[in-house]
């Protein structure tokens, strides 16, 4: 059994897009896949490993705050369950970035490019827990150098809560500057109070999140089945 550990939320778009992730890893994996809540939703992570003892659990969770050092570990304790990495720091979460930015720019017209991103996480006050967002930056910087395209477009992480730069403060540096066309890639899984807000923070583009991109059911499916490659091999070890 496949456990998505996902934070929750009350708006009805952020369920449709989770489930089109679980889809896409059904089809990919050939395995089934139940969604556990930490909050808001029901069922709860609790409720779900408690359903499924010895199950591998995925936090779909793009850094390593609070919930993936505290929340999901102390859920899962005596369970049984063996819970893999997140997706922070993950290669192809700045791929699936880079490619819903390109739709984003899209939107604008169909040449239009960005002179500038944010990218905007969630953000964290715990040590490391803005790991995946500076590094998922830094990936994209990368990507878009790759593009070859005439002048290096600048990169620059940001956050909408309990880390600085705000992306409001990254906006305002960014237009200072001289960058007329500052776009914002949302670093972050599926529709909620934290996209709702960059909607309205007036960058040029803002990209669409994150969690329904063919790209992160690959990553879930490889933690998942990276984690099973383990638990086979200690199985083994022990029978001999």
């Amino acid at each position: 059994m496949l456990v998505l550990a996902v934070h929750g939320s009350a708006v009805p778009a952020a369920a449709a897009t989770i489930s089109r992730l679980t889809a896409t890893v059904e089809a990919l994996s050939g395995i089934r896949a139940v969604v556990g809540h930490l909050d808001v939703q029901r069922p709860s992570l609790a409720e779900v490993v408690r359903a499924h003892p010895g199950a591998v659990v995925v936090p779909l969770l793009l850094g390593d705050g609070y919930h993936r050092r505290v929340d999901v570990p102390a859920v899962l304790d005596g369970t049984g369950c063996v819970l893999t990495p997140g997706l922070s720091g993950e290669r192809g979460v700045a791929q699936a970035l880079y490619g819903r930015l390109r739709e984003a720019e899209r939107r604008r017209g169909p040449y239009a490019r960005a002179d500038a991103v944010i990218v905007a996480g969630a953000g964290s006050s715990r040590p490391g827990g803005n790991d995946g967002t500076r590094l998922c930056a830094a990936r994209l910087a990368a990507l878009l150098e790759a593009d070859g395209g005439p002048v290096p477009v600048p990169v620059v992480p940001a956050y909408l809560t309990s880390a600085g730069p705000t992306v409001a403060e990254a906006l305002a540096s960014l237009r200072g500057a001289g960058f007329g066309r500052v776009a914002v890639g949302a670093h972050l899984l599926a529709p909620g109070r934290f996209t709702h807000a960059l909607a309205g923070v007036g960058a040029w583009t803002v990209s669409e999140p994150l969690a329904d991109h063919p790209l992160l059911a690959r990553s879930v499916v490889d933690r998942y089945e990276s984690a099973r490659g383990t638990r086979v091999l200690r199985a083994a070890r022990l029978a001999c």
